[in-house]
């Protein structure tokens, strides 16, 4: 057995915490160093979205509804 399937078997037997840390670390060492001001853009969309859900004055559509259209629109690319 290769390398890589011995690690897989490895990092399935831990725990979902370290499984998560392991996977984010694993996909930044590919990602390449973070963007300045990352976290900076991320919180002020964040923000951005909270301030724009609660301005809403109709209720949010169904989840069902939004991954129809988003499956719909998939299937025509």
């Amino acid at each position: 057995m290769s390398t890589a399937p011995k690690l897989l078997d490895q990092a399935l037997a831990l725990s979902e915490d370290e499984r998560l840390t392991l996977a984010s670390e694993l996909i930044a060492s590919v990602d390449g160093p973070a963007d300045s001001g990352w976290d900076e853009a991320w919180q002020a969309e964040l923000v951005r979205r909270e301030a724009a859900a609660a301005a809403r004055t109709e209720p949010a559509p169904e989840w069902s509804a939004v991954r129809a259209r988003i499956l719909a629109k998939l299937a025509t690319q």
